[in-house]
């Protein structure tokens, strides 16, 4: 089995969120490592749910953590293949580390995707990684046409907008490398309600 595009799963904390995406062949399976966020893996856990996984990579999430402290983080984790940042002034600092870098952009306004379009070939010279989120743009027509100016210029994981029935002609049309999903908390161990994660990766499940 395998997915028609590539996707990353972000602040996963549960081994229930953790199975069912790797089963369903994630790409890159993200978790939170400051110790201040809800979402916090410890390096214990990290290794007890990792453990039962395998075929994806890992990504270390950061929203302000200093890089000399992420990179000391990071040794505490074993298997990690990306480094995430919300700060565009880190990106620099880890551009020459063993790891590779997503850069976590949220853009509320047409204008800050028009910003992000003017920096992106910088994003590809350095192999970075945007994944675009916003809680107020809509994908219409304008929109869209921006996202794939933007794709055309770096690798690009959207994270807003993704519904199951339209997720094909979302991809199409945006042109993105591929798409990112938040986990989240379990109801109780071992019981989650993530019916539009599921939805959405069953939709993009390649028929054999």
């Amino acid at each position: 089995m395998a997915l028609k595009t590539f996707v990353k799963i972000s602040t996963v904390n549960n081994l229930s969120d953790a199975r069912y995406c790797a089963g369903m062949y994630v790409n890159l399976m993200g978790f939170n490592l400051e110790e201040n966020n809800k979402n916090f893996l410890s390096p214990e856990k990290f290794t007890e749910m990792t453990n039962w996984l395998s075929g994806l990579e890992y990504v270390a999430e950061f929203e302000n953590t200093h890089p000399d402290k992420i990179l000391e983080t990071v040794k505490n984790y074993e298997g990690i293949n990306y480094i995430q940042v919300a700060e565009e002034h880190h990106l620099q600092m880890l551009l020459n580390t063993s790891f590779s870098i997503i850069w976590n952009k949220w853009a509320e306004t047409l204008d800050e995707l028009k910003e992000l379009v003017a920096k992106a070939p910088g994003l590809k010279e350095n192999q970075v990684t945007l994944l675009l989120e916003s809680s107020n743009l809509k994908l219409n027509k304008e929109t869209i046409a921006l996202i794939k100016e933007l794709s055309a210029k770096c690798d690009v994981l959207l994270g807003f907008g993704l519904e199951a029935e339209s997720i094909d002609e979302t991809i199409a049309a945006t042109q993105v490398k591929g798409i990112a999903m938040k986990g989240g908390d379990e109801i109780k161990p071992g019981l989650k309600d993530f019916d539009e994660l599921a939805d959405i990766l069953e939709s993009l499940e390649i028929e054999y």
